[in-house]
């Protein structure tokens, strides 16, 4: 089932995507169910908006494919490599990502993205999906120069713009086959099976809950494999994942701070 959040005559609200169409629901899904109202908008009517802004924190991890660690100078970690990012820089497709004036190079990180559906605290990992609402596609938008500048990742992944994602939330989704794909102008950047990732979905969520408690609608970004690269003003940036959809975002400049 594909759950989209999206604005439409100046209301947020979510629904159920049916072809073409949306089902609007009573309330938030991961809340309230999947009651519905009896609406249908067109989707061509409506605008679709990042699927779930976090309540607390997005996770991230790290060198999480082994081609990308090497890229980036390194071997990947024995146990998931966490950071955070905050909630402000989740944006949603069709949103612009901004390049700050504090980097000169910004770059792409496509990603899966899972989305928590239940309070999650020391969860095993064989009961780990049990607490998964969902996947949607992100992208871990990354200033490459300030994060290798400060030696730690949180100003270079953490600005306003920096999380995109969606375009849904697809609640049953296997990866087992799926590939993802990053394009800039068309042109792919990144291409690898979600199979290539070291730590599973399930150890992820077993070893980041045993640190701090998971909360509905946090989201946790599961590593990028190699090929990560710049982008700059005017170009579009697509990841996609197979069965997920296509994550698009235009990129322009910040304007200077006066």
């Amino acid at each position: 089932m594909k759950i989209a959040r999206f604005s439409h005559n100046d209301a947020i609200r979510f629904g159920i995507v049916d072809e073409q169409e949306l089902v609007v629901l009573a309330g938030d899904p991961m809340f309230a169910g999947y009651e519905t109202t009896g609406e249908r908008v067109p989707l061509s009517d409506a605008a679709l908006l990042a699927p779930v802004i976090p309540r607390s924190k997005v996770v991230c991890v790290g060198k999480n494919y082994h081609d990308h660690a090497a890229e980036m100078g390194g071997v990947a970690p024995e146990e998931p490599l966490l950071f955070l990012k905050p909630n402000t820089a989740v944006i949603g497709p069709g949103d612009t990502i901004v390049r700050p004036t504090l980097s000169e190079r910004t770059e792409h990180e496509g990603e899966l993205a899972v989305v928590i559906g239940r309070i999650a605290k020391n969860v095993k990992a064989e009961n780990a999906l049990d607490y998964v609402f969902g996947y949607t596609v992100g992208n871990d938008v990354t200033a490459r120069d300030l994060q290798k500048r400060d030696g730690q990742w949180t100003r270079g992944k953490g600005f306003d713009t920096f999380c995109p994602l969606g375009p849904v939330i697809e609640t049953d989704f296997d990866q087992t086959d799926a590939t993802i794909e990053t394009r800039v102008n068309g042109e792919v950047r990144q291409h690898a099976p979600l199979s290539d990732m070291i730590h599973s979905v399930p150890a992820i969520i077993e070893y980041a809950s045993a640190v701090f408690t998971l909360l509905p609608g946090d989201v946790i970004l599961t590593g990028t494999p190699a090929g990560v690269g710049p982008f700059v003003a005017g170009d579009t940036v697509e990841v996609e994942v197979s069965g997920l959809g296509i994550l698009r975002n235009s990129v322009r400049d910040a304007m200077p701070v006066a």
